[in-house]
């Protein structure tokens, strides 16, 4: 395809209406007709990057494979396209300012007022089209936050001026929200209504409204809001909530979205893709009957977004194992040694999510201790893997006292400890071991026997690694250490190989699970876990 085709999505009335799967789902539509797509996320906030924001703040904090700290929304984007992304995929307020201050320091602005437009604008535009560079037919480009929101001005202002830069090879769609009043018991458009008016008020007329509902809403209904919004009603998009939302490229495949996508920017729309993967994975969830109950230990539960890799993960899992997830979230705040055995042992399997900091250090303790001696399944993914490492030391090896530096940096046994290239490091964002590392994988060992192959790469988020000084110790009272990064030496895996399933991974193996590719790890721990029953 000769020109890059550019869309921009935005949202209204609320935040948190899905604009991110929208996205994902449009992207995954056009990718099933062939063509080349990549998403990026627009997000207002100063902060360079959400690395140093609390997940209350911001929910999961999300890894590219070159070790940038990105919006939970990539996740999705990486889940739904099979693809991965980089840095270029997610752009903040904060970096935007930072690159254009930079060259102002610099004097690229020869000595110019630098100002919003077109200094900032333009730096915007130029992230947009970066991605273009590597030959993408579609970029799809989501615009966080709300239309209305001083935040996100600079960025609505960008997509303007690339409008009328771009004509044909530029597409709006506007996300909104459609409330149902129960007293009166029908639909308000007005907050549609308004949200359109306020972006066309800031000079963006949107190409395509998807209306965000509980429940199908009417024809009538659709027009008057095509009519008030000056967008015709076949461009006018429902997305009704559903059980899952990998339902919803089907959702807007089935009101022609992609066909409506590829008119508006003249390209031939041809016949509708099968999607015969993605179609079987969501029969194979709708077919499966028995459960099994994983219980996900870790002290941001009550988060909805804190784990969402790894729920998404356990969730894909559990579905090529036809099975449906119940997954249950235990706060490590909340067990200990004398209730843990009321709190797990209806579990099929436990995971140990990762984290940072001494909070729910002890209940994570607690919980791995109980999987091991009850020879349960059990997963620890970083700061877990790391917690299994520090609980074999204190009640198998004897080691008292044993903990990392991260927690107690005057622990006697320093079974966890700062990676020697942290040590003299002050600023906290970006700086840790970030992004994609080889891991070579100790033939024989069960992991290999899961992954099927001695070199993997997968992707990490940590300061603080396995102590080498302790690991033969380690591996004579049977935690083996069985993959290592072949450059450095750090230890990335360890398993407990006389239990059914007990492997521990400094890596984060749930950013790189897909719905038509999941993580082989996540499968096997499900597949452990149903037998475990």
């Amino acid at each position: 395809m000769a020109d890059t085709k550019y869309i921009f999505v935005s949202g209204g009335v609320v935040s948190s209406l899905g604009k991110g799967i929208v996205s994902a789902s449009l992207g995954k539509l056009l990718q099933a007709r062939g063509y080349n797509v990549t998403i990026q996320k627009f997000d207002p906030y100063i902060n360079i990057d959400p690395g140093t924001l609390n997940p209350y703040e911001h929910g999961e904090c999300y890894v590219t494979v070159d070790g940038h700290e990105a919006d939970l929304d990539l996740g999705h984007y990486e889940r739904f396209l099979n693809i991965p992304t980089t840095r270029a995929n997610n752009v903040t307020t904060g970096r935007i300012y930072q690159t254009v201050i930079d060259k102002e320091r610099k004097g690229d602005y020869l000595g110019k007022t630098v100002q919003v437009i077109p200094h900032i604008t333009d730096e915007i535009k130029r992230n947009v089209k970066l991605l273009a560079k590597n030959k993408f037919d579609f970029v799809i480009t989501e615009i966080g936050g709300t239309v209305g929101d001083i935040e996100s001005l600079p960025f609505i202002e960008s997509v303007r001026q690339l409008k009328w830069e771009l004509g044909k090879n530029c597409l709006c769609v506007h996300l909104t929200y459609v409330p149902y009043i129960a007293a009166a018991k029908e639909y308000k458009t007005k907050p549609t209504q308004h949200s359109v008016k306020q972006l066309q008020e800031l000079g963006i007329q949107p190409d395509i409204l998807v209306l965000r509902t509980e429940r199908l809403l009417n024809q009538d209904l659709i027009r008057k809001v095509a009519l008030f919004c000056n967008v015709s009603a076949d461009s006018v998009i429902q997305s009704v909530d559903v059980p899952t939302i990998y339902e919803v490229p089907i959702v807007l495949q089935r009101q022609d979205m992609d066909a409506i996508v590829l008119k508006k920017t003249g390209l031939d729309a041809g016949s509708t893709p099968e999607m015969e993967k993605w179609k079987n994975f969501l029969q194979r969830k709708a077919d499966a009957t028995e459960t099994v109950k994983i219980g996900l230990v870790g002290k941001y539960v009550e988060l909805q977004d804190a784990y969402k890799s790894i729920d998404e993960s356990l969730l894909q899992a559990a579905i090529y194992n036809d099975r449906k997830l119940d997954l249950h979230l235990i706060h490590s705040e909340k067990i200990n040694d004398s209730n843990v055995d009321e709190l797990l042992r209806d579990m099929d399997g436990i995971l140990v999510a990762p984290g940072f900091g001494q909070r729910g250090i002890d209940g994570k303790l607690s919980a791995i201790r109980y999987a091991r001696e009850n020879d349960k399944p059990c997963f620890g993914v970083c700061l877990g893997m790391q917690c299994m490492v520090i609980e074999f030391a204190r009640n198998v090896l004897g080691m008292k006292g044993a903990n990392s530096t991260e927690m107690e940096q005057t622990a006697p046994y320093k079974v966890i400890d700062l990676m020697e290239d942290q040590k003299n490091i002050i600023n906290m964002g970006g700086s840790m071991r970030l992004g994609a590392y080889d891991c070579a994988i100790r033939k024989g060992s069960r992991v290999y026997g899961i992954y099927g192959k001695e070199l993997i790469q997968e992707r990490h988020r940590h300061r603080f690694e396995f102590n080498n000084e302790y690991r033969r110790q380690f591996e004579e009272a049977g935690m083996m250490c069985v993959g290592e990064n072949p450059d450095s030496g750090l230890v990335e895996i360890v398993e407990i190989p006389s239990l059914k399933w007990f492997i521990g991974t400094q890596y984060h193996p749930e950013y790189n699970s897909t719905v038509v590719n999941p993580n082989p790890l996540f499968v096997s721990f499900v597949k452990a876990a149903i037998e475990n029953k």
